[in-house]
C-alpha cells in the first residue's frame, strides 16, 4: 500500500470516528423526555424521527469534506487549522445539545446557535481555499443550523420565558 493511499484511509478513519462522537456525545445530550414533549412545538417543525438522518447526512458530509480539504491543504499548519475549526464546531455542536436539552435553556442556545453558525460559514470559506467541493459539502449543514435556528427561535416565541440552572 503506498503512503498516498494509507494516509487517505487514516484521513477517512480520523474523520468518520470524529464525526461519530460528536454525534454520539450530542445524541446523549439530547433529551426527548417530558420536559421537551411540554413545550409547544412551532407547526413547521420536522417530526422527532427526521432529527437523527438529517444529521447523519450533515456529519457524513462533514467527513467528507474534512478528508477532501485535508488531503489538497498544502501543509501540516493548514491541515492544523482545519482540525481546530472542525473541533471548535464540534464543540459548539454539542454545546447547543447541552444548553438546550440538558440545561432546559433554549434561549441560551439561540445565542450560542449564531456561533455555531458562524463555525460552519468559518469552515465553509476556509476549506474553500483548498477545495471548492469540501467547502459545497457543508452548505446543507450551514442551513440545516439556519433552520434549527428558527426552530429555536419560535420555540422560545411559543413557551418562554424559561429558567433553569444558574437563574
Amino acid at each position: 500500500m503506498s503512503n498516498t493511499t494509507t494516509s487517505t484511509i487514516k484521513a477517512v478513519v480520523i474523520a468518520a470516528l470524529a464525526a461519530f462522537a460528536v454525534a454520539g456525545v450530542g445524541g446523549l445530550m439530547t433529551d426527548l423526555g417530558p420536559w421537551y414533549q411540554s413545550l409547544i412545538r412551532p407547526s413547521f417543525q420536522p417530526p422527532d424521527w427526521a432529527f437523527g438522518p438529517a444529521w447523519t447526512l450533515i456529519f457524513g458530509l462533514a467527513a467528507v469534506s474534512g478528508v477532501l480539504a485535508w488531503k489538497r491543504a498544502p501543509d501540516q499548519n493548514s491541515r492544523e487549522w482545519m482540525l481546530a475549526l472542525f473541533a471548535l464546531n464540534g464543540f459548539l455542536n454539542v454545546f447547543w445539545s447541552l444548553l438546550y436539552f440538558r440545561l432546559k435553556r433554549p434561549d441560551w442556545a439561540l445565542f450560542e446557535l449564531i456561533f455555531l453558525w458562524l463555525s460552519v460559514l468559518l469552515l465553509i470559506v476556509v476549506l474553500a481555499r483548498y477545495a471548492r467541493t469540501a467547502s459545497w459539502l457543508l452548505v446543507p449543514y450551514l442551513i440545516w443550523v439556519a433552520f434549527a435556528g428558527s426552530l429555536n427561535w419560535a420555540t422560545m416565541r411559543l413557551n418562554g420565558p424559561f429558567s433553569g440552572p444558574f437563574n
